[in-house]
């Protein structure tokens, strides 16, 4: 059964790409033709974005000069996700793509690929140095692709994206310029909340347990070790061995508050709490974290800062810290 399932996803795969092709051959006058209508029109740059946490940088960046479309949308899990028919359109549309890269769209590579053709599609978290990388065990040497929940590295990749649309709309690079310093800066004072918020947690209680491995940056960034039932991709299963892993490092290290995420089903730390209960052990959940996906749109955690700043007081206030005052500090923290 597997296999025939890995078969049918490959072939609805290729159906899509020929569709892509198709598609570009038959639109390729149509769009001539819109140029030359269009001369001197200062329209908005047509962008898709994969995720919703880089559509978010781009409309900072880009402002009323970019119009921007999220394959992804709420709750939607970026490692599992399939394209669509609907996706190959927007794509055709656009004149840019943007994507995370380093396998967390792991089904669009190819139709990414294809894309790239005729358009530019940037992957932006591949424009990070190496050495400001992860690299988890058990990986196959990829790197962890989740570098949004670093404000330090998110501001890095959002390089790329500046670059990209100075090339597109040169008359607005420095308006495109001035929203960059303004996120930078923003980066920057989101790291320092963020570590002064962590730093508050005590330092026995200074761990974060979640369903799959998405907060190893977000670790490293505010100084919080960082744990996880499932790997770095969803697709990957957590075996007995490990949840019985885990459970033991609870129950010894007498962590009283576990997270789930958003974007993924809650069963697994759901077991993880009944197997610590068996032991005897109390641990409850200290709140729902954003990963791979942002929160509704119209909502403070549907914009990337949002989510983040959601991220850091759910897990201060989750193990007992104290939240400092700060931006957005008086959001609520974990429901």
């Amino acid at each position: 059964m597997p296999s025939i399932l890995r078969h049918r996803s490959i072939v609805l795969t290729q159906i899509l790409i020929i569709c892509i092709l198709l598609m570009q051959s038959c639109r390729q006058d149509s769009e001539s033709a819109d140029r030359s209508e269009g001369a001197g029109e200062a329209t908005p740059v047509k962008v898709v974005t994969t995720t919703g946490m880089i559509a978010d940088l781009v409309r900072s960046i880009g402002g009323d000069a970019v119009s921007v479309r999220s394959l992804m949308g709420v709750g939607v899990d970026p490692h599992l996700y399939k394209p669509t028919r609907d996706d190959i359109t927007e794509i055709l549309d656009s004149q840019i793509v943007f994507f995370n890269g380093h396998h967390l769209e792991g089904r669009m590579g190819e139709i990414l690929e294809r894309a790239g053709e005729d358009r530019p599609t940037i992957a932006i978290a591949e424009s990070v140095p190496t050495d400001d990388l992860l690299f988890p065990d058990g990986a196959d040497h990829h790197p962890d692709p989740h570098l949004w929940l670093s404000p330090r590295l998110w501001g890095m990749c959002s390089k790329s994206i500046l670059d990209e649309l100075i090339e597109i709309r040169p008359e607005s690079a420095e308006t495109f310029r001035t929203n960059h310093r303004k996120l930078l800066t923003e980066c920057r004072e989101m790291e320092s909340y963020g570590r002064e918020a962590i730093g508050t947690i005590p330092q026995e209680s200074r761990l974060l347990i979640t369903s799959h491995d998405a907060f190893s940056y977000f670790g490293r960034a505010f100084d919080i070790e960082v744990r996880a039932i499932q790997g770095i991709s969803t697709e990957s299963e957590a075996g007995l061995s490990d949840l019985e892993a885990l459970v033991t490092l609870v129950v010894t290290r007498d962590v009283r508050a576990v997270f789930i995420e958003s974007s993924v089903p809650r069963r697994s730390i759901e077991a993880l709490i009944e197997g610590a209960a068996a032991k005897g052990h109390d641990v409850v959940i200290g709140g729902e974290l954003y990963s791979d996906s942002m929160g509704p749109a119209g909502t403070p955690e549907g914009t990337w800062t949002g989510m983040v700043m959601h991220d850091i007081r759910t897990v201060t206030s989750g193990l007992g810290g104290s939240l400092p005052s700060g931006p957005d500090a008086g959001t609520d923290a974990a429901q």
